[in-house]
């Protein structure tokens, strides 16, 4: 059977005048924020406990927009006769946004997780200059960051968990064998 000529531009008309007929549905920015996905990816949050200085998210930037400076530090020995450590110890920790590709390279590549995308999305600055934020900055909007997600009930217990509860669960046998080993340590 062959198309009647023109059904085309009805169905179209058609859709048109339901669509005009309904009630838009924009929200208006700055006065109603829109609802963003949990783990949207906004700013770089900084954990500056976790950061070894161990400049691998400044290496691998494709933009070199993470600015680090660190000095080292004698760390004296934990036991007598042992010998002294020396620890790099974080100066500054920058991030130029103008520059930022919003790529996660520097992210997946934290080695001690000190690094997290946080849902923030409004920090535009009048003078592009003002877009390098220090590490002040960068942790305030950790805090931001939401929980990970919780891991499936299904999966297997990750096999750091296992050893842990493994040796809890030997400890615990011998302590039930012998009740007064607690006080002899």
């Amino acid at each position: 059977m062959a198309p009647i000529p023109g059904s085309g531009l009805a169905k179209g008309l058609a859709v048109t005048l339901r669509t005009m007929t309904r009630k838009s549905v924009t929200a208006q920015y700055p006065d109603t924020q829109p609802e963003l996905p949990p783990r949207s990816r906004g700013v770089i949050g900084l954990f500056e406990e976790n950061c070894t200085v161990c400049m691998l998210c400044a290496r691998e930037c494709p933009d070199w927009c993470i600015y680090i400076d660190s000095h080292k530090e004698t760390v004296p020995p934990a036991a007598p006769g042992g010998r002294e450590r020396s620890r790099n110890v974080l100066d500054r920790f920058a991030i130029d946004f103008s520059l930022c590709m919003y790529c996660g390279i520097c992210i997946e590549v934290c080695p001690f997780d000190a690094l997290f995308w946080s849902p923030e999305f409004e920090y535009a600055e009048t003078d592009i200059r003002d877009l390098t934020h220090e590490r002040d900055k960068l942790r305030e909007w950790m805090w931001t960051v939401p929980a990970p997600p919780a891991l499936d009930p299904g999966a297997e217990e990750p096999k750091e968990v296992a050893a842990a509860r493994k040796t809890a669960d030997k400890l615990a046998a011998a302590q039930a064998d012998d009740p007064g080993q607690e006080g002899r340590a």
